[in-house]
């Protein structure tokens, strides 16, 4: 049977002006047969020949063959970049002559031209090649990661009940879960991260922050930093509520509260008033 988005070996089976027809064996009858135009026909290539060739559709919506290779095949992923943006959806660059449809409603966010993207092929219901920004169950379990090693991931989605979904290497399913999600995450940024376990049925959680020896510090500087940006009045001190932590500094109240600490021990704040002052250098 001939597949739609995978490569497959065929024989070819007749040889006409315009390219030759290629099918599983050669009884097959002429609606079993898939064109592979003569542009894409290596060179001595006769009948009885076996060739490998990627099975899509052209742009009248025709079955046909290439042995031009398409970066990802049905049910892979791939980073792909953005050729034009229309009114059905984006169009992508995946190798082959006829650019790949990125739906709207396969959109996780709204791409632009220019743009690279993490997205799974699929068959869609009319039999057509698509792509999809919702990568989640095309991404692999099994990754030779073990805990505490160092991973780049790109963000595909954000949950607020789930945390941050990433993919590592662009294959491999992971997650930040939201309770050590600090700061803002946008689908599409790819990030330098840290394995924190490797759950049972093989996928990641992953942190983007460091071991606790060193997380204060960095949180730290990100205190120090937006507390300049209040001309060295925070306008509220640590016992303020969670919820304006994590909007103002992105951090859990315990983190904010190390932070703080951590800066009031070097002499860099002090605290009156229920606000927190920057000292003067």
């Amino acid at each position: 049977m001939i597949e739609i988005g995978k490569k497959q070996k065929l024989l070819v089976v007749k040889t006409v002006e315009f390219g030759v027809y290629l099918a599983e064996n050669k009884e097959a009858d002429a609606k079993s047969r898939v064109l592979l135009p003569v542009r894409q026909v290596p060179q001595g290539t006769k009948e009885g020949d076996c060739l490998e060739v990627f099975i899509y559709k052209d742009s009248q919506d025709r079955l046909i063959a290439t042995t031009r290779e398409p970066v990802l095949t049905v049910g892979q992923t791939a980073v792909l970049k953005v050729r034009q943006v229309t009114r059905i959806g984006a169009f992508l660059d995946w190798g082959l002559e006829k650019d790949l449809l990125l739906p709207y409603h396969e959109q996780t966010v709204r791409v632009r031209e220019g743009q690279e993207c993490l997205v799974a092929l699929y068959v869609d219901k009319s039999s057509r090649l698509c792509a999809t920004m919702k990568v989640y169950p095309y991404l692999e379990k099994k990754s030779p990661y073990k805990e505490g090693d160092q991973v780049r991931g790109r963000i595909y989605q954000v949950s607020d009940n789930f945390g941050v979904f990433v993919a590592v290497d662009d294959r491999f399913s992971a997650l930040i879960p939201a309770r050590e999600a600090a700061g803002k995450y946008r689908p599409g940024t790819v990030m330098d991260l840290r394995v924190s376990a490797v759950k049972e049925d093989g996928k990641l959680n992953v942190s983007d922050r460091q071991k606790a020896i060193f997380r204060s510090n960095e949180d730290a500087e990100s205190v120090l930093q937006i507390i300049e940006e209040f001309a060295g009045v925070l306008p509220f001190d640590d016992k303020a509520s969670p919820e304006v932590i994590k909007r103002e500094f992105g951090l859990s109240k315990n983190a904010f509260k190390r932070a703080v600490g951590h800066l009031l021990k070097e002499g860099k704040i002090e605290i009156r008033d229920r606000r927190i002052y920057q000292t003067k250098k």
